[in-house]
């Protein structure tokens, strides 16, 4: 194992592997994205963001914590949360103590739109992902990903 920050070219087997990662993430990605657009016309980001509303206490995040939840910028985040406003599924309120904070908040729309694409989505994750792993790889993989994503 390499030091992290140490400088140097990835050898052959490294890029190889990391280019494997890459085309793999890739085509679940958009195999799961394909399935929620076909069945529920809802991209992947959109499922994401709902997801994290609905685990979020009431149901509500910052707007600045939602872009860091679901990786996207904060003016990504709030291109997405406007379609999803305009589609009913969020809404948003100005945080009372604060002038310049907004919250994005999951409508009871947005729950049954969530609900509804869960097994889709949940139903692709296994299919595409967990299906071709054995219990133990998966645990050896979770802890191998955690490395490059260790929890904050």
């Amino acid at each position: 194992m390499v030091e992290p920050g140490l400088s140097r070219s990835p050898t052959r087997t490294e890029l190889h592997a990391w280019r494997t990662f890459l085309t793999a993430h890739a085509r679940v990605l958009r195999n799961l994205e394909a399935e929620l657009l076909a069945a529920h016309r809802l991209s992947l980001v959109s499922y994401d963001v709902l997801v994290q509303l609905a685990e979020a206490p009431e149901r509500r995040l910052r707007m600045a914590e939602l872009a860091d939840r679901v990786l996207l910028s904060r003016s990504g985040v709030t291109r997405l949360v406007d379609r999803l406003e305009r589609a009913g599924l969020v809404s948003r309120q100005r945080v009372a103590a604060d002038g310049r904070g907004v919250i994005a908040e999951l409508t009871a729309d947005g729950l049954e739109r969530l609900r509804t694409a869960a097994s889709t989505h949940l139903s692709g994750i296994t299919r595409h992902f967990t299906a071709h792993f054995t219990p133990a790889e998966l645990h050896d993989l979770a802890d191998l990903c955690t490395r490059l994503a260790p929890d904050p």
